[in-house]
Protein backbone atom coordinates (compact mmCIF):
# COMPACT_ATOMS: atom_id res chain seq x y z
CA UNK A 1 0.00 0.00 0.00
CA UNK A 2 2.96 2.77 0.92
CA UNK A 3 4.79 1.66 -2.59
CA UNK A 4 1.10 2.68 -4.08
CA UNK A 5 0.70 5.62 -2.66
CA UNK A 6 4.19 6.95 -3.21
CA UNK A 7 3.36 6.39 -6.67
CA UNK A 8 0.88 8.18 -7.03
CA UNK A 9 2.37 11.11 -5.32
CA UNK A 10 5.27 11.33 -7.54
CA UNK A 11 2.37 11.40 -10.37
CA UNK A 12 0.61 14.41 -8.30
CA UNK A 13 4.23 16.06 -8.14
CA UNK A 14 4.48 16.36 -11.69
CA UNK A 15 2.95 19.59 -13.17
CA UNK A 16 2.72 17.99 -17.33
CA UNK A 17 1.38 14.47 -16.01
CA UNK A 18 -1.45 15.70 -13.33
CA UNK A 19 -2.33 18.19 -16.26
CA UNK A 20 -2.85 14.56 -18.34
CA UNK A 21 -4.90 12.77 -15.58
CA UNK A 22 -7.18 15.84 -14.93
CA UNK A 23 -7.76 15.93 -18.82
CA UNK A 24 -8.30 12.14 -18.74
CA UNK A 25 -10.57 12.87 -15.84
CA UNK A 26 -12.73 15.81 -17.63
CA UNK A 27 -13.17 13.21 -20.68
CA UNK A 28 -14.75 10.40 -18.58
CA UNK A 29 -17.09 13.15 -17.62
CA UNK A 30 -18.10 13.78 -20.79
CA UNK A 31 -18.44 10.07 -21.77
CA UNK A 32 -20.39 9.67 -18.43
CA UNK A 33 -22.94 12.27 -19.33
CA UNK A 34 -23.41 10.83 -23.17
CA UNK A 35 -24.30 7.90 -21.62
CA UNK A 36 -26.87 9.05 -19.91
CA UNK A 37 -28.49 11.46 -22.95
CA UNK A 38 -31.63 8.90 -23.78
CA UNK A 39 -33.21 8.55 -27.23
CA UNK A 40 -36.95 8.80 -27.81
CA UNK A 41 -38.91 6.00 -29.56
CA UNK A 42 -37.92 2.95 -27.21
CA UNK A 43 -39.81 1.71 -23.98
CA UNK A 44 -36.70 2.32 -21.66
CA UNK A 45 -38.38 0.14 -18.70
CA UNK A 46 -38.82 -3.15 -21.21
CA UNK A 47 -35.32 -2.49 -22.25
CA UNK A 48 -34.08 -2.73 -19.05
CA UNK A 49 -35.71 -5.74 -18.27
CA UNK A 50 -34.79 -7.23 -21.42
CA UNK A 51 -30.98 -6.71 -20.18
CA UNK A 52 -31.34 -7.60 -16.88
CA UNK A 53 -33.03 -11.37 -17.97
CA UNK A 54 -29.38 -11.89 -20.20
CA UNK A 55 -26.36 -12.25 -19.17
CA UNK A 56 -24.95 -12.07 -22.56
CA UNK A 57 -26.75 -8.77 -23.41
CA UNK A 58 -25.59 -7.77 -19.86
CA UNK A 59 -22.32 -8.46 -20.68
CA UNK A 60 -22.56 -6.47 -23.80
CA UNK A 61 -24.11 -3.46 -21.80
CA UNK A 62 -21.09 -3.55 -19.44
CA UNK A 63 -18.60 -2.68 -22.46
CA UNK A 64 -20.55 0.04 -23.35
CA UNK A 65 -20.88 1.71 -20.00
CA UNK A 66 -24.59 0.98 -20.02
CA UNK A 67 -25.43 2.95 -22.67
CA UNK A 68 -27.28 0.27 -24.69
CA UNK A 69 -30.03 -0.29 -21.64
CA UNK A 70 -30.44 3.47 -21.38
CA UNK A 71 -30.70 3.74 -25.25
CA UNK A 72 -28.26 6.54 -24.77
CA UNK A 73 -27.19 8.93 -27.82
CA UNK A 74 -23.91 6.50 -27.08
CA UNK A 75 -25.37 3.24 -27.30
CA UNK A 76 -23.47 2.35 -30.71
CA UNK A 77 -19.97 3.19 -28.65
CA UNK A 78 -16.64 2.77 -29.47
CA UNK A 79 -17.49 -0.46 -31.55
CA UNK A 80 -17.49 1.45 -35.00
CA UNK A 81 -13.97 2.66 -34.48
CA UNK A 82 -12.54 -0.33 -33.09
CA UNK A 83 -14.56 -2.36 -35.60
CA UNK A 84 -12.64 0.10 -38.66
CA UNK A 85 -9.16 -0.45 -36.97
CA UNK A 86 -9.55 -4.24 -37.25
CA UNK A 87 -10.28 -4.20 -40.69
CA UNK A 88 -7.68 -1.63 -41.40
CA UNK A 89 -5.15 -3.84 -39.94
CA UNK A 90 -6.19 -6.55 -42.13
CA UNK A 91 -6.27 -4.83 -45.16
CA UNK A 92 -2.81 -3.97 -44.30
CA UNK A 93 -1.65 -7.85 -45.41
CA UNK A 94 -3.68 -7.66 -48.47
CA UNK A 95 -3.34 -3.94 -50.35
CA UNK A 96 0.54 -3.32 -50.96
CA UNK A 97 -0.13 0.57 -50.98
CA UNK A 98 -1.63 0.51 -47.34
CA UNK A 99 0.97 -1.63 -46.00
CA UNK A 100 3.18 0.56 -47.38
CA UNK A 101 1.83 4.08 -45.87
CA UNK A 102 1.12 1.58 -42.60
CA UNK A 103 5.36 2.04 -42.13
CA UNK A 104 5.65 5.47 -43.37
CA UNK A 105 6.44 7.09 -40.28
CA UNK A 106 3.85 9.51 -38.64
CA UNK A 107 2.50 11.01 -42.06
CA UNK A 108 1.65 7.34 -42.90
CA UNK A 109 0.11 6.60 -39.96
CA UNK A 110 -1.85 9.96 -39.94
CA UNK A 111 -3.55 8.91 -43.34
CA UNK A 112 -4.48 5.49 -42.08
CA UNK A 113 -6.07 6.80 -39.03
CA UNK A 114 -7.66 9.07 -41.14
CA UNK A 115 -9.50 6.36 -43.58
CA UNK A 116 -9.86 4.33 -40.29
CA UNK A 117 -12.58 7.34 -39.11
CA UNK A 118 -14.19 7.72 -42.46
CA UNK A 119 -14.61 3.59 -42.66
CA UNK A 120 -16.24 4.20 -39.28
CA UNK A 121 -19.15 6.23 -40.68
CA UNK A 122 -20.76 3.44 -42.78
CA UNK A 123 -20.08 0.89 -39.94
CA UNK A 124 -21.58 2.83 -37.61
CA UNK A 125 -24.65 2.96 -39.31
CA UNK A 126 -24.82 -0.47 -39.71
CA UNK A 127 -23.92 -0.98 -36.78
CA UNK A 128 -27.12 1.41 -35.34
CA UNK A 129 -29.27 -0.32 -37.93
CA UNK A 130 -28.52 -3.66 -36.22
CA UNK A 131 -29.50 -2.26 -33.07
CA UNK A 132 -32.90 -0.81 -34.17
CA UNK A 133 -33.50 -4.14 -35.80
CA UNK A 134 -32.87 -5.94 -32.55
CA UNK A 135 -35.23 -3.89 -30.40
CA UNK A 136 -38.10 -4.21 -33.17
CA UNK A 137 -37.55 -7.42 -32.82
CA UNK A 138 -38.39 -7.72 -29.19
CA UNK A 139 -41.31 -5.42 -29.75
CA UNK A 140 -39.22 -2.82 -27.95
CA UNK A 141 -38.82 0.00 -30.47
CA UNK A 142 -42.39 2.30 -30.47
CA UNK A 143 -41.38 4.41 -33.60
CA UNK A 144 -41.73 3.30 -37.47
CA UNK A 145 -41.90 6.05 -38.91
CA UNK A 146 -38.95 6.27 -42.02
CA UNK A 147 -37.62 10.14 -40.76
CA UNK A 148 -37.75 9.08 -37.08
CA UNK A 149 -35.99 5.83 -37.40
CA UNK A 150 -33.39 7.82 -39.77
CA UNK A 151 -33.14 10.57 -37.16
CA UNK A 152 -32.35 7.63 -34.50
CA UNK A 153 -29.68 6.45 -37.28
CA UNK A 154 -27.92 10.04 -37.33
CA UNK A 155 -28.15 10.19 -33.62
CA UNK A 156 -26.50 6.88 -32.95
CA UNK A 157 -23.60 7.29 -35.38
CA UNK A 158 -23.10 11.19 -34.44
CA UNK A 159 -22.91 10.00 -30.40
CA UNK A 160 -20.09 6.75 -31.88
CA UNK A 161 -18.16 9.50 -33.27
CA UNK A 162 -18.24 11.62 -30.57
CA UNK A 163 -17.27 9.27 -28.45
CA UNK A 164 -14.32 8.07 -31.03
CA UNK A 165 -13.40 12.06 -30.99
CA UNK A 166 -13.43 11.33 -27.36
CA UNK A 167 -10.86 8.55 -27.28
CA UNK A 168 -8.10 10.25 -29.54
CA UNK A 169 -8.57 13.25 -27.25
CA UNK A 170 -7.27 11.10 -24.41
CA UNK A 171 -4.48 10.02 -26.58
CA UNK A 172 -2.97 13.16 -27.77
CA UNK A 173 -3.32 15.25 -24.52
CA UNK A 174 -4.20 12.70 -21.87
CA UNK A 175 -2.53 9.45 -20.30
CA UNK A 176 -3.23 5.62 -22.17
CA UNK A 177 -4.84 4.80 -25.34
CA UNK A 178 -8.19 6.52 -25.55
CA UNK A 179 -9.85 3.65 -27.32
CA UNK A 180 -9.20 1.38 -24.17
CA UNK A 181 -9.52 4.25 -21.83
CA UNK A 182 -13.12 4.60 -23.17
CA UNK A 183 -13.32 0.96 -22.80
CA UNK A 184 -11.64 1.08 -19.30
CA UNK A 185 -14.36 4.15 -18.09
CA UNK A 186 -17.28 2.24 -19.40
CA UNK A 187 -16.65 -1.32 -17.51
CA UNK A 188 -15.60 0.70 -14.02
CA UNK A 189 -18.75 2.83 -13.87
CA UNK A 190 -20.79 -0.06 -14.00
CA UNK A 191 -19.04 -1.72 -11.52
CA UNK A 192 -21.00 -0.10 -8.35
CA UNK A 193 -24.32 -1.63 -10.02
CA UNK A 194 -22.86 -5.01 -10.50
CA UNK A 195 -21.64 -5.32 -6.92
CA UNK A 196 -24.69 -3.85 -5.66
CA UNK A 197 -27.32 -6.67 -7.73
CA UNK A 198 -24.80 -9.20 -6.37
CA UNK A 199 -25.39 -8.09 -2.80
CA UNK A 200 -29.12 -7.29 -2.80
CA UNK A 201 -29.47 -10.91 -4.62
CA UNK A 202 -27.33 -13.00 -1.99
CA UNK A 203 -28.92 -14.75 0.65
CA UNK A 204 -27.51 -16.25 3.66
CA UNK A 205 -27.12 -19.73 2.50
CA UNK A 206 -24.80 -18.37 -0.82
CA UNK A 207 -22.28 -16.85 1.56
CA UNK A 208 -19.84 -19.23 1.44
CA UNK A 209 -20.57 -19.53 -2.46
CA UNK A 210 -20.10 -15.69 -2.85
CA UNK A 211 -16.85 -16.39 -0.87
CA UNK A 212 -15.39 -18.79 -3.15
CA UNK A 213 -16.59 -16.66 -5.57
CA UNK A 214 -14.27 -13.75 -5.01
CA UNK A 215 -11.27 -16.05 -3.99
CA UNK A 216 -11.75 -17.01 -7.80
CA UNK A 217 -11.83 -13.24 -8.77
CA UNK A 218 -8.84 -12.45 -6.81
CA UNK A 219 -7.28 -15.21 -8.61
CA UNK A 220 -8.57 -14.37 -12.14
CA UNK A 221 -6.99 -11.18 -11.72
CA UNK A 222 -3.27 -12.87 -10.36
CA UNK A 223 -3.89 -15.24 -14.00
CA UNK A 224 -4.88 -12.01 -15.80
CA UNK A 225 -1.47 -9.64 -14.87
CA UNK A 226 0.65 -12.97 -14.66
CA UNK A 227 -0.43 -13.84 -18.67
CA UNK A 228 -0.98 -10.34 -19.40
CA UNK A 229 3.19 -9.66 -18.49
CA UNK A 230 4.50 -13.05 -20.09
CA UNK A 231 7.25 -13.22 -22.61
CA UNK A 232 8.63 -15.71 -24.51
CA UNK A 233 12.85 -14.05 -25.38
CA UNK A 234 14.12 -14.93 -28.27
CA UNK A 235 17.85 -14.45 -28.15
CA UNK A 236 19.66 -11.58 -30.87
CA UNK A 237 23.00 -12.18 -32.45
CA UNK A 238 24.56 -8.87 -34.21
CA UNK A 239 27.09 -9.87 -36.60
CA UNK A 240 30.71 -8.38 -36.16
CA UNK A 241 32.29 -6.00 -38.29
CA UNK A 242 35.85 -5.51 -38.29
CA UNK A 243 36.82 -1.39 -39.56
CA UNK A 244 40.38 -0.82 -39.30
CA UNK A 245 41.78 -1.74 -35.51
CA UNK A 246 37.88 -1.63 -34.27
CA UNK A 247 35.44 -4.37 -33.85
CA UNK A 248 31.53 -3.14 -34.26
CA UNK A 249 28.27 -5.42 -33.49
CA UNK A 250 28.71 -9.02 -31.95
CA UNK A 251 26.35 -7.51 -29.07
CA UNK A 252 23.66 -9.84 -28.26
CA UNK A 253 20.40 -9.12 -26.76
CA UNK A 254 16.74 -10.66 -27.21
CA UNK A 255 13.20 -10.17 -29.22
CA UNK A 256 10.20 -10.10 -26.41
CA UNK A 257 7.13 -12.30 -27.87
CA UNK A 258 4.35 -11.59 -25.34
CA UNK A 259 2.18 -14.94 -25.04
CA UNK A 260 -0.88 -12.79 -25.26
CA UNK A 261 0.18 -11.43 -28.46
CA UNK A 262 -3.69 -9.58 -29.44
CA UNK A 263 -4.78 -8.85 -26.04
CA UNK A 264 -8.65 -8.85 -25.72
CA UNK A 265 -9.28 -8.35 -29.34
CA UNK A 266 -10.11 -12.07 -30.28
CA UNK A 267 -12.94 -12.03 -27.38
CA UNK A 268 -14.41 -8.88 -29.06
CA UNK A 269 -14.59 -10.30 -32.32
CA UNK A 270 -16.12 -13.68 -31.09
CA UNK A 271 -18.75 -11.57 -29.11
CA UNK A 272 -19.51 -9.74 -32.26
CA UNK A 273 -20.72 -13.78 -34.04
CA UNK A 274 -22.16 -14.84 -31.04
CA UNK A 275 -24.49 -12.06 -31.31
CA UNK A 276 -25.88 -14.03 -34.33
CA UNK A 277 -27.90 -16.86 -32.97
CA UNK A 278 -29.69 -14.69 -30.47
CA UNK A 279 -30.36 -11.92 -33.00
CA UNK A 280 -32.09 -15.02 -35.43
CA UNK A 281 -33.69 -16.48 -32.73
CA UNK A 282 -35.34 -13.08 -31.69
CA UNK A 283 -36.61 -12.51 -35.58
CA UNK A 284 -37.66 -16.01 -36.39
CA UNK A 285 -39.74 -16.28 -33.12
CA UNK A 286 -41.65 -13.11 -34.27
CA UNK A 287 -42.01 -14.37 -37.64
CA UNK A 288 -45.74 -15.73 -36.82
CA UNK A 289 -44.50 -19.18 -38.37
CA UNK A 290 -44.66 -21.84 -36.36
CA UNK A 291 -41.30 -24.01 -37.68
CA UNK A 292 -39.09 -20.67 -37.83
CA UNK A 293 -41.09 -20.14 -34.26
CA UNK A 294 -39.83 -23.53 -32.47
CA UNK A 295 -36.20 -23.17 -34.37
CA UNK A 296 -36.09 -19.99 -32.91
CA UNK A 297 -37.08 -21.08 -29.43
CA UNK A 298 -34.20 -24.07 -30.01
CA UNK A 299 -31.58 -21.41 -30.70
CA UNK A 300 -32.49 -19.47 -27.76
CA UNK A 301 -31.77 -22.84 -25.49
CA UNK A 302 -29.15 -24.01 -26.91
CA UNK A 303 -27.19 -20.80 -27.03
CA UNK A 304 -28.41 -19.89 -23.60
CA UNK A 305 -25.18 -18.39 -21.99
CA UNK A 306 -24.99 -21.43 -19.54
CA UNK A 307 -25.63 -24.01 -22.34
CA UNK A 308 -22.65 -26.35 -23.19
CA UNK A 309 -23.11 -25.78 -26.65
CA UNK A 310 -22.81 -21.88 -25.84
CA UNK A 311 -19.53 -22.35 -24.09
CA UNK A 312 -18.01 -25.07 -26.30
CA UNK A 313 -18.69 -22.83 -29.73
CA UNK A 314 -17.91 -19.61 -27.66
CA UNK A 315 -14.68 -21.37 -26.45
CA UNK A 316 -13.83 -22.55 -29.91
CA UNK A 317 -14.44 -19.46 -31.91
CA UNK A 318 -12.07 -17.46 -29.31
CA UNK A 319 -9.48 -20.13 -30.01
CA UNK A 320 -9.45 -19.73 -33.64
CA UNK A 321 -9.63 -15.95 -33.50
CA UNK A 322 -6.79 -16.23 -30.89
CA UNK A 323 -4.82 -17.55 -33.96
CA UNK A 324 -6.01 -15.76 -36.84
CA UNK A 325 -5.16 -12.70 -34.78
CA UNK A 326 -1.54 -13.75 -34.12
CA UNK A 327 -0.59 -14.34 -37.45
CA UNK A 328 -1.88 -10.94 -38.49
CA UNK A 329 -0.69 -8.84 -36.21
CA UNK A 330 3.08 -10.52 -35.39
CA UNK A 331 4.26 -10.50 -39.17
CA UNK A 332 7.06 -12.78 -39.25
CA UNK A 333 8.42 -11.36 -43.00
CA UNK A 334 8.77 -8.05 -41.83
CA UNK A 335 10.92 -8.84 -38.69
CA UNK A 336 12.62 -11.23 -40.31
CA UNK A 337 13.56 -8.67 -42.89
CA UNK A 338 14.52 -5.89 -40.54
CA UNK A 339 16.40 -8.72 -38.26
CA UNK A 340 18.69 -9.24 -41.94
CA UNK A 341 18.93 -5.66 -43.00
CA UNK A 342 20.05 -4.39 -39.27
CA UNK A 343 22.84 -7.25 -39.32
CA UNK A 344 21.36 -9.40 -36.63
CA UNK A 345 19.95 -13.08 -36.73
CA UNK A 346 18.67 -15.75 -34.27
CA UNK A 347 21.95 -18.35 -33.11
CA UNK A 348 21.53 -21.31 -35.23
CA UNK A 349 19.10 -20.33 -37.99
CA UNK A 350 20.00 -18.97 -41.04
CA UNK A 351 18.48 -14.86 -41.94
CA UNK A 352 15.73 -14.60 -44.12
CA UNK A 353 12.85 -17.39 -44.74
CA UNK A 354 14.66 -19.96 -41.90
CA UNK A 355 14.59 -16.97 -39.56
CA UNK A 356 10.16 -16.24 -40.52
CA UNK A 357 9.48 -20.09 -40.29
CA UNK A 358 11.02 -20.49 -36.85
CA UNK A 359 9.37 -17.39 -35.58
CA UNK A 360 6.00 -18.26 -37.32
CA UNK A 361 6.85 -21.90 -35.14
CA UNK A 362 7.64 -20.21 -31.75
CA UNK A 363 4.58 -17.78 -32.75
CA UNK A 364 2.15 -20.93 -33.09
CA UNK A 365 3.30 -22.40 -29.66
CA UNK A 366 2.73 -19.36 -27.28
CA UNK A 367 -0.06 -18.55 -28.67
CA UNK A 368 -1.77 -21.59 -27.62
CA UNK A 369 -1.20 -20.89 -24.40
CA UNK A 370 -2.56 -17.79 -24.86
CA UNK A 371 -5.54 -18.91 -26.86
CA UNK A 372 -6.22 -21.30 -24.14
CA UNK A 373 -6.12 -18.59 -21.18
CA UNK A 374 -8.48 -16.66 -23.37
CA UNK A 375 -11.11 -18.49 -23.92
CA UNK A 376 -11.26 -19.29 -20.27
CA UNK A 377 -11.62 -16.20 -19.54
CA UNK A 378 -14.31 -15.76 -22.23
CA UNK A 379 -16.50 -18.62 -20.69
CA UNK A 380 -16.04 -17.43 -17.30
CA UNK A 381 -18.72 -15.49 -16.52
CA UNK A 382 -21.37 -19.03 -17.94
CA UNK A 383 -18.90 -20.94 -15.84
CA UNK A 384 -19.40 -19.08 -12.62
CA UNK A 385 -22.92 -19.02 -13.13
CA UNK A 386 -23.19 -22.65 -13.18
CA UNK A 387 -21.29 -22.92 -10.05
CA UNK A 388 -22.54 -20.44 -8.12
CA UNK A 389 -26.40 -19.93 -9.48
CA UNK A 390 -25.98 -16.28 -9.03
CA UNK A 391 -27.66 -14.68 -11.82
CA UNK A 392 -26.04 -10.93 -12.25
CA UNK A 393 -22.78 -12.01 -12.76
CA UNK A 394 -22.63 -9.48 -15.55
CA UNK A 395 -18.74 -7.85 -15.23
CA UNK A 396 -17.08 -11.54 -16.12
CA UNK A 397 -13.65 -12.18 -17.33
CA UNK A 398 -13.30 -10.21 -20.45
CA UNK A 399 -14.57 -7.48 -18.57
CA UNK A 400 -11.58 -7.97 -15.39
CA UNK A 401 -9.03 -8.36 -18.43
CA UNK A 402 -9.38 -4.96 -19.96
CA UNK A 403 -9.57 -3.11 -16.90
CA UNK A 404 -6.54 -4.85 -15.51
CA UNK A 405 -4.65 -4.86 -18.86
CA UNK A 406 -5.94 -1.05 -19.58
CA UNK A 407 -4.23 -0.43 -15.61
CA UNK A 408 -1.09 -2.37 -16.62
CA UNK A 409 -0.17 -0.29 -19.22
CA UNK A 410 -1.59 3.16 -17.94
CA UNK A 411 0.62 2.29 -15.17
CA UNK A 412 3.91 1.73 -17.58
CA UNK A 413 3.21 5.06 -19.07
CA UNK A 414 2.75 7.39 -16.16
CA UNK A 415 6.43 5.48 -14.53
CA UNK A 416 7.76 6.31 -18.32
CA UNK A 417 6.73 9.86 -18.03
CA UNK A 418 7.61 10.09 -14.41
CA UNK A 419 11.03 9.13 -14.97
CA UNK A 420 11.10 11.17 -17.83
CA UNK A 421 10.71 14.47 -16.47
CA UNK A 422 13.10 13.56 -13.41
CA UNK A 423 15.63 13.26 -16.47
CA UNK A 424 14.67 16.30 -18.14
CA UNK A 425 15.61 18.38 -14.02
CA UNK A 426 19.15 17.04 -14.93
CA UNK A 427 19.23 18.25 -18.14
Amino acid sequence: MQRILTFFQKIWSAPQLRKKLLFTAGVFLVFRILAHIPLPGVDIVRLGQLFDGSQFLSLLNVFSGGTLARFSIAAVGINPYITASIVMQLAGMVVPQLKAMQKDGESGREKVNQYTRLLSVPLGIVQSISVLALLRSQDLLLASDPIILGVLILSLVTGALIVMWLGELITLYGIGNGISMILFAGIISELPTAVAQIWSLTTADQLMTVGIFLALFLFVIALIVYMNEAVRKIQIQYAKRTRGSKVYGGQSTHLPIKVNVTGVLPIIFAVSLMLVPSFLAGILTSSGNDTWIAFGQNLNIWFAPTSYIYMAVYFTVVLIFSFFSALVFFNAEDISSELKKSGAFLPGIRPGAPTKKYLEFVVSRITFAGALFLGFIAVLPSLAQLLTNIQSLAIGGTGVLIVVSVILETTKQAESMVVEQNYDQYT
